[in-house]
């Protein structure tokens, strides 16, 4: 069931980076009636809450970007936390949505679901084919179980519950936190505040060397909008019976170590990288196959270096206000 303007649609974690772009997304396409509800005003966790919220509110489609997440180190440090957290927020919505009877959910995940040892690209069809990564398994372990219980669901009671792997993603309203955030956030807020405190050299995690897959989460966002406005049909003919996972990226990748030279070029730093090669490199390469959501239809627009600096332009904007 495509997306019709009349739809009451609530989006799980609206106020992240994800969820903050979606609804920017639907709404500058005219779609007035989208249900967001703060942290404080509704725990996800909590299998009463949401069943509350469920019962009170009359909902046609829900878009689960709402979760756990963290980079290497918090992952490392609060294994229980991205576990059971996201196990208890993707269950409580998805069941909730059986039962009221919702038309259609879009569950977000992330490519961090493959194994670590895999070919490359990676295909929809390499989930559960091996190990996963050690560094990020907890909340991969979570976002597996989302997707398969989502199939599950559509298995036994013919539900309308789709998922997309978003590649790793970056922009507008991420968290910049040095410690818990990924990649591109934490290396920036690196980068400005060595500018701030004419700091002459940025410490960098591991060795430089891995390869990595990013999009801006304003295409991603344009992806979410494009999927949910299928028919069902037409996303099943890309995807397994049980209306499986599609992948969503760019398919290009980039090394850390020219990832952290376009963003001194971004952010003017003047001084030295000094590489903390003690730190884990992760999975050494990762991009995903893209070529279903490309038949389809869709593709993404933002190249890396627009991205980047969209990002660090909105990054000094709301300097020091940003999620830390």
């Amino acid at each position: 069931m495509s997306l019709e303007l009349k739809d009451n649609i609530f989006i799980a974690g609206h106020g992240g980076m994800v969820g903050s772009a979606i609804v920017r997304n639907f709404k500058s396409k005219g779609f007035n009636n989208i249900l967001t509800v703060k942290k404080e005003d509704l725990d996800l966790t909590n299998q009463d809450q949401v069943k509350d919220f469920f019962s009170k509110n009359t909902i046609d489609k829900v878009i689960i970007a709402a979760a756990k997440v963290g980079g290497i180190g918090a992952n490392s440090q609060y294994p229980v936390d991205f576990l059971i957290n996201n196990l208890y927020i993707q269950s409580n919505i998805l069941s909730q949505a059986y039962e009221k009877d919702v038309k259609q959910v879009l569950f977000l995940g992330s490519s961090c679901i493959y194994p670590k040892f895999t070919e490359s690209p990676i295909k929809e069809d390499q989930l559960l084919s091996g190990k996963l990564e050690i560094t990020n398994e907890w909340y991969a372990l979570a976002k597996i179980a989302g997707i398969k219980l989502s199939e599950a669901f559509n298995i036994q009671f013919n539900t309308d519950f789709r998922s997309i792997m978003p590649t790793n993603l970056y922009g507008p309203y991420d968290n910049f936190n040095l410690e818990n955030g990924h990649v591109i956030p934490a290396l920036i807020n690196k980068f400005h505040d060595a500018k701030r405190n004419n700091l002459k050299s940025v410490e960098v995690w591991g060795t430089g060397k891995p390869r990595r897959e990013f999009l801006h989460v304003d295409d991603l966002a344009e992806a979410c909008f494009f999927i949910m406005n299928l028919s069902k049909n037409d996303y099943m003919k890309c995807t397994d019976p049980s209306m499986s996972h599609i992948n969503v990226g760019t398919g290009q990748e980039i090394s850390i170590n020219n990832l952290i030279d376009e963003l001194i070029s971004v952010t003017n730093f003047k001084g030295n990288i000094v590489y903390d090669k003690t730190r884990p490199d992760g999975t050494l390469t990762k991009v995903l196959d893209v070529s279903k959501i490309n038949a389809l239809g869709w593709r993404h627009k933002i190249d890396l270096e627009n991205g980047l600096k969209d990002t660090y332009e909105w990054y000094e904007k709301n300097y020091p206000k940003v999620r830390f």
